[in-house]
């Protein structure tokens, strides 16, 4: 052992021992890992009775437009290519795209709006599918955001901030409550085809990054084509009774250096050689969908015998929840729709209508939704005013984090609900504002936890998902 190590471990014994005689770990407001073989999370969580077990998040990378899909606003019909008031965005940060043209023209959306469910909720006939499971769904009209740019909102969304270096929510969830099946990973991501604007933002691992929680909670992507995994089968010559006496072997020098160090990452080594073993079994019985009825394939779509698309990727997102998959993460790129709303919204919005609505029946005919929370949105709004060439066929916005809309399904939200307004033009929320902050406090509380009481120590900080801010659930959308 080296002087450096020496010291270092015998201060964290001592400094444990002593903070273990001054208090518990209720009162720090942070869990300790659970005891026991083969346990999983944290001892003490859930924090409270929790009406989901798991979570499936579709992202929308790039910003879908309210404006074209749920905010209806029927004043700006006849106002078309009308310069937007000063001001309705006042001191508001525009984005350097637009803050340099001499106008910005009003841009009605080209599409018609209908309503549907018992809540009357105003749906673009662009969602046709999701128009009819309005009464499933909980709209939330008023989210906003402090980020105008792709890859610091999205990272704002995914992991409590802007900058990158933070755990994101799969990974907390994974850290806090483990996962319910040892042969899976409990935080599962996706990458699927698009059909919309061919350029699209970069997707970051950071995105479904552990950040300063043990690496072995971070995100496991599944590949959109060839092995869901990569090196998942065993090389030419090597069988499993071979793997498994090298595995073993490797396991015992990795035991040796964590009892000599005690480096909690040379632990999460051997939990992923252990979880990478296991799942050369898992993984290929999970996505072979043959085993799946023709009512079912049906229900996703044509798009759903496709591997890599969007909606393959929600009937995975539905057996692995079965399974016991945690928190799944499906992010759906091209939504970024500066010029040619009227070309690329259509074909993004073809790619993902049915294929949501699918997921949230299938889970609920067979008795998960009650118990599973669906959660659909990207990481900001869009302007009503035109970026760009303005036509009434066709026009472009810009970002916009002043509002945007999302919606929820299933474990701990009320059903059939529209929550929060914005104004005549969809760019200030007049009521019922909900912080993306808050939209991951409500994510969370659905799981069991108090977003304010789960936290780990890192750097002399106490670190939450939802940050130092008093950000909390959304209590009004909850059932």
């Amino acid at each position: 052992m080296t002087r450096r190590h020496f010291f270092r471990r015998g201060a964290l014994g001592l400094g444990g021992a002593a903070l273990a005689s001054l208090s518990n770990t209720a009162a720090l407001g942070a869990a300790s890992p659970a005891a026991g073989p083969g346990a999983t999370g944290l001892s003490g969580l859930p924090h409270f009775a929790a009406k989901a077990k798991r979570v499936i998040y579709l992202f929308m990378a790039g910003g879908p437009s309210q404006l074209d899909l749920f905010d209806y606003k029927p004043k700006t019909r006849g106002l078309f290519d009308q310069d937007l008031p000063p001001s309705v965005y006042a001191d508001q940060r525009l984005t350097t795209m637009t803050s340099g043209q001499a106008r910005l023209p009003i841009a009605p959306s080209k599409y018609r709006f209908s309503q549907h469910g018992q809540n009357g909720a105003w749906v673009s006939e662009l969602l046709p599918y999701t128009a009819k499971m309005t009464d499933d769904m909980t709209i939330v009209r008023s989210v906003y955001t402090e980020a105008i740019n792709h890859d610091p909102a999205m990272t704002f969304v995914c992991t409590g901030d802007q900058l990158p270096g933070r755990a994101s929510l799969g990974s907390w969830l994974s850290y806090g409550l483990g996962t319910e099946n040892q042969d899976l990973p409990a935080f599962v991501v996706m990458t699927p085809s698009w059909t919309g604007r061919t350029e699209a933002q970069s997707l970051y691992s950071r995105l479904w990054g552990s950040g300063f929680l043990p690496s072995t909670h971070q995100g496991v992507a599944l590949r959109s084509g060839g092995d869901p995994v990569l090196f998942l089968n065993n090389p030419a010559g090597i069988d499993t009774a071979t793997r498994r006496r090298l595995l073993d072997r490797i396991s015992e020098f990795n035991h040796r250096t964590l009892a000599q160090f005690g480096d909690p990452e040379t632990q999460t080594r051997i939990d992923q050689y252990e979880m990478a073993f296991r799942m050369q079994a898992s993984v290929p019985e999970l996505t072979d969908t043959s085993d799946e009825s023709e009512q079912t394939l049906n229900l996703y779509g044509p798009d759903v015998r496709r591997p890599g698309t969007f909606a393959a990727s929600c009937l995975l997102a539905r057996r692995m929840t079965e399974r016991g998959v945690r928190f799944v993460q499906i992010f759906h790129r091209g939504w970024d729709q500066h010029g040619n709303v009227g070309g690329d919204l259509p074909n993004q919005c073809r790619d993902i209508d049915q294929a949501s609505w699918a997921l949230v029946q299938d889970l609920k005919n067979r008795g998960l939704l009650e118990d599973t929370l669906v959660v659909w949105g990207g990481e900001f709004g869009r302007t009503i005013y035109c970026q760009g060439k303005l036509s009434r066929d066709n026009y472009g916005r810009d970002h916009h984090a002043g509002c945007s809309t999302m919606w929820l399904a299933g474990g701990g939200v009320r059903p059939g609900l529209v929550h929060g307004e914005t104004d005549d033009f969809g760019y200030n929320v007049t009521r019922d504002p909900v912080h993306v902050q808050d939209l991951n406090a409500t994510i969370l509380h659905c799981m069991g936890i108090d977003n304010q009481r789960m936290v780990y120590p890192t750097k002399g900080l106490d670190m939450r998902l939802t940050g130092v801010k008093p950000h909390g659930p959304v209590h009004e959308i909850l059932s």
